[in-house]
């Protein structure tokens, strides 16, 4: 290895291992900050938060590799410009491709590792990221009430608050759902205020309300209305206890995750979007055939006599639907014209109804284009972010962390701002998903080559002092217009 490629790998490895590491704690503090409420006060162990903090930092490592290139390469060009060291390089004939060619062959084997990581490893960090998420939202349930929704998380009610008083604990505008004996929604709670807390062994919640009404459908709940009618009780006090499962942290069956989109590698991705266009596709003709087998020709013989004597009456005389209007009395054509609206009105609820299925299927393949796409792209950001910062570092000629950093997350931003819209717009369907995930690239590639082309042949683009001076020769040359005339 040539001295030069050795120094330039030094110059450049150290800066990238300290951004990387400051670009992942900024994450995983974004992290924190975001679950916080889902964390703090649950009783969790120090292992149980080591495993989730380990299994969400490689789940934001696509995340915080391309932020640290650019940090790393703006930092370690701009150091070189500022000390001078570029511009002896250039004076002894060394071209800036030459200088930046080490650091190219690190990148590109650094972005196949990107890929293989994302491919790879990243699938199985989300999934124990995911399910843990999950199972730590699910301790103390209590603790996970939110003003105006519905939770879930205690298992057989659905709860949802207005109001929490966050001082005295009191709650106000609660809505309890009953669904314990998997019967339904066959008992509601309505209360004006109340309180929910677990008891000190983490066995129960206690649940004390105030002025309010419950309603029960006892026929609902033992499946015979007949007998049993529905119930509305009024209270003005009511205290109950609803079973926890303990202090204990239960994991979840983890097959319950496993295919979620973030879950699953690019031979997976593929083998789901293959079986769900064929499901779709199936579905769709099949749709087609029920619809105009069942709803597009409907025949109801209610008297077979009267049909068969209305069809010798009418043979070689009706030559369209309409027609048949003449030989039925207005009692019949009335019914005839209320079945078939009837009918039309089914037929539309049914098509509604698959319509919805078959939109939730094509909103399903795009999210798993999306993933796809996105093990691509994430890794390309850093090829794409080490030919921005090299040059724009060689040319701002600043080193450190300040210039650099306020650039770096400039550009970040900027590119994470661009892609979110993209992913977005995929997701809605507005664009397809592989322009959705790559429009970021597209947009900041030219930007790219732009600045390697101005770095590598001095060019005076980015040089404020050759805009002042031409805004100097503007303004010299209106002024010397001026006195000519």
């Amino acid at each position: 290895m040539k001295k030069l490629h050795l120094f330039m790998l030094k110059s450049f490895v150290g800066p990238f291992v300290a951004t990387f590491f400051i670009s992942m704690f900024v994450l995983i503090m974004q992290f924190l900050w975001r679950y916080i409420d889902d964390l703090v006060g649950k009783g969790l162990e120090g292992h149980v938060i080591s495993h989730l903090l380990f299994y969400v930092s490689m789940t934001l490592v696509p995340m915080g590799l391309p932020l640290a290139v650019l940090l790393a390469s703006i930092m370690t060009f701009g150091a070189m410009g500022e000390n001078y060291e570029l511009t002896a390089m250039k004076a002894a004939g060394i071209s800036l491709y030459r200088i930046m060619k080490p650091l190219i062959v690190l990148i590109v084997i650094l972005t196949i590792g990107a890929f293989f990581f994302s491919n790879n490893v990243l699938p199985y960090a989300n999934l124990k990221a995911s399910s843990l998420l999950y199972d730590i939202k699910r301790q103390k349930p209590e603790l996970s009430l939110k003003e105006g929704v519905f939770i879930n998380d205690i298992d057989g009610y659905s709860i949802k608050v207005d109001k929490i008083d966050k001082k005295t604990g009191m709650m106000y505008g609660m809505l309890i759902y009953n669904h314990t004996d998997r019967a339904g929604n066959y008992e509601v709670t309505i209360a004006d205020s109340g309180i929910m807390e677990a008891d000190p062994t983490g066995l129960f919640m206690e649940v004390e309300l105030y002025h309010g009404y419950t309603y029960t459908d006892e026929g609902m709940k033992t499946n015979n209305k007949k007998t049993y009618p529905f119930r509305r009780v009024r209270f003005d006090k009511q205290f109950f206890v609803i079973p926890l499962s303990g202090n204990e942290l239960k994991r979840s069956d983890e097959d319950l995750f496993k295919n979620s989109y973030g879950m699953l590698n690019i031979r997976q991705l593929d083998s789901m979007v293959n079986t769900l266009n064929l499901r779709l596709g199936s579905r769709k003709q099949g749709v087609a055939v029920g619809l105009i087998r069942d709803s597009y020709v409907k025949r109801v013989d209610r008297n077979p006599k009267r049909d068969s004597v209305i069809q010798q009456e009418t043979q070689g005389q009706v030559k369209d639907l309409d027609s048949l209007r003449m030989f039925l009395d207005s009692e019949e054509w009335k019914n005839a014209m209320e079945q078939a609206v009837q009918f039309a009105r089914n037929a539309q609820t049914h098509h509604r109804n698959d319509l919805m299925i078959n939109d939730r299927d094509e909103e399903a393949i795009r999210k798993y284009n999306i993933e796809w796409h996105r093990k691509f792209t994430l890794s390309f950001a850093c090829f794409i972010f080490f030919f921005i910062g090299a040059p724009l570092g060689g040319i701002i000629r600043k080193g450190g962390l300040g210039a650099p950093v306020v650039v770096s997350i400039f550009l970040f931003i900027v590119y994470y701002i661009i892609w979110m819209m993209g992913e977005r717009a995929a997701r809605e369907g507005v664009l397809e998903p592989w322009q959705g995930m790559w429009i970021s690239s597209v947009i900041l590639l030219p930007l790219g080559a732009i600045l390697t082309y101005t770095a590598m042949t001095d060019s005076a683009v980015m040089s404020s002092e050759s805009y002042a001076n031409f805004i100097k020769k503007i303004v010299g040359f209106f002024k010397k217009k001026e006195k000519n005339a």
